[in-house]
């Protein structure tokens, strides 16, 4: 891997941009959104972000109670950096953080590569866990 880790959320709003914007995620970088971004960095309860020299390639950030939930909201890597063993070391040092916590939770694109680096990482799809009956519920903002 050619980055370090580092824990914490304190990370210029520019970096945060150029890194969400590398990998089109335009819901953040909008002009009305970009505080909205800071914000919800900040307000993570925990925070890896990958750096190469002075550049953010990565992060991945999580809300969680400590005790029974873990959401992970982000998890990304620049398109440069990607395959690269990053994500992957990013993902581990959050659910190192919060092994102890009974459900890990995360939302994502219905791809093939988001399977499959989840499914690596030790997530499983809803759909495919029948010891538990489960379903899951949102409610977005903007969707039908």
């Amino acid at each position: 891997m050619d980055a370090v880790l580092r824990t914490g959320s304190d990370i210029a709003l520019s970096s945060l941009l150029e890194l969400y914007t590398a990998v089109g995620w335009a819901a953040y970088t909008r002009e009305e959104c970009r505080g909205d971004l800071d914000k919800a960095v900040s307000n993570s309860s925990f925070v890896v972000s990958a750096w190469h020299n002075d550049t953010l390639v990565g992060l991945v950030r999580a809300l969680s109670d400590d005790v029974a939930i873990c959401y992970v909201q982000d998890i990304l890597v620049h398109p440069d950096f990607q395959r690269r063993g990053i994500g992957e070391q990013l993902i581990r040092a959050c659910m190192e953080r919060y092994e102890h916590v009974r459900s890990k939770v995360l939302m994502t694109d219905d791809e093939e590569r988001q399977r499959l680096f989840y499914e690596k990482a030790g997530f499983r799809n809803i759909k495919d866990i029948n010891a538990v009956d489960l379903n899951v519920y949102v409610q977005m903002v903007g969707s039908a």
